[in-house]
């Protein structure tokens, strides 16, 4: 009997997956009907990264997605039968409709959201955003949405959209309001943005100072200003800002470095367990854990077709530190192969064993917790 309601609970989520395929498929091909043939193209890339952990005692995962449905990530084997060495994933990361006139463009479908013009950390950027140790950031984790852009005079733009969330919920949606415009050789960025019955309101400048290029991000978060449930009552608002500068010296070296700001985190290392349980990090996408961080990076290239990358970020309360080492060999166009490691320096976790009571970690540093991970990567561009 148990074997029966397994295979019809199997059978259910097949038929289901094969509805969210066969609709997603009917609109790509859909939206493919008004071009010509002469305007399609083909491409796209290969990648393959080789990855290995060096894990520390305790780590802590925070997923999140804003994707009313989706389709399962594992295709093969099934969730019941798990007695397998091969598995077979997927994630489809775009799938959308645009359309096109003079007033705005508007996009429908799964898609890339997100803002900022800080190089590592993002206040604004709360949707969709990378860790600090992500290999991958070269195209954004896709959300579902509905987005209308309007342009506005020389270099602005009105931006304005919905994301959904499980089941079109509320509570796990998004819906935003953006203006950018351009004056006095300065960009700035005004951002409202209601998320998971949070209220977000940002803002970026970006402008040249002495040829060198500044930013300044920075956003405050109402904690469930879009609500009416008291259980966070007890929550204040939190500030985020990140600010920086970068420089090419010469044509082999760039350099920037980053401050940024989270009020959201804490000063003391053994406050991080706890004080990891608030909006912020549930909600509002906040993953580093202390106040104060300084964030420095450098670009070399020793010859035309061989870059190093260097990026150290620091919490600078606990005084560890998180490295990021890579070099990129272009091996010929659009092939590269690249090697590198994300290195965590600091004092480290310890598992404490109280008497009578369940055993926890305690925090000495945050980068100390890190995980080592060595990788290298081949990439194909066509």
């Amino acid at each position: 009997m148990e074997k029966l309601w397994a295979t019809k609970t199997e059978n259910k989520r097949i038929n289901n997956n094969m509805k969210k395929i066969t609709i997603i498929i009917f609109l790509m091909l859909w939206s493919k009907t008004a071009v010509s043939q002469n305007d399609i193209s083909i491409d796209g890339y290969y990648k393959n990264f080789s990855v290995v952990y060096d894990l520390p005692d305790y780590m802590k995962y925070n997923p999140y997605s804003y994707r009313f449905a989706d389709i399962d990530s594992r295709l093969y084997p099934s969730e019941i039968d798990t007695d397998q060495s091969l598995g077979l994933f997927q994630n489809l990361d775009r799938a959308n409709i645009s359309i096109s006139s003079n007033f705005c463009d508007v996009f429908i479908g799964r898609q890339a959201i997100a803002w900022g013009s800080a190089r590592v950390i993002n206040p604004t950027d709360v949707i969709a955003p990378y860790t600090f140790e992500e290999l991958d950031t070269e195209d954004r984790i896709g959300v579902d949405a509905v987005r209308m852009r309007i342009p506005i005079g020389f270099m602005g733009e009105f931006d304005a959209g919905y994301v959904a969330g499980d089941d079109f919920k509320f509570d796990k949606s998004a819906v935003f309001l953006r203006g950018k415009f351009y004056t006095k050789e300065t960009d700035f960025s005004l951002l409202l943005l209601g998320f998971r019955e949070n209220l977000l309101a940002g803002l970026d400048v970006t402008r040249s100072i002495g040829g060198a290029g500044f930013w300044c991000e920075a956003a405050y978060v109402f904690v469930k200003a879009l609500t009416d449930d008291d259980t966070r009552e007890d929550e204040n608002g939190y500030l985020r800002g990140t600010i920086g500068l970068d420089y090419n010296f010469g044509s082999k070296t760039y350099g920037f470095i980053e401050y940024h700001y989270n009020q959201a985190g804490s000063d003391k290392p053994g406050d991080y367990v706890s004080n990891s349980s608030k909006t912020a990090f549930i909600d509002g996408s906040v993953y580093l854990l202390g106040k104060h961080y300084l964030v420095p990076g450098l670009t070399y290239q020793f010859r035309p077709l061989i870059i190093l990358n260097e990026q150290a970020l620091f919490n600078i309360t606990d005084q560890s530190m998180f490295l990021s080492t890579h070099i990129e060999y272009n091996i010929s166009e659009n092939i590269y192969l690249a090697a590198g490691a994300y290195l965590g320096f600091g004092e480290h976790l310890k598992l404490l064993f109280p008497d009578e009571l369940m055993p926890y970690t305690e925090y000495h540093s945050e980068f100390g917790a890190y995980p080592n991970i060595y990788f290298s990567s081949f990439r194909v561009y066509f």
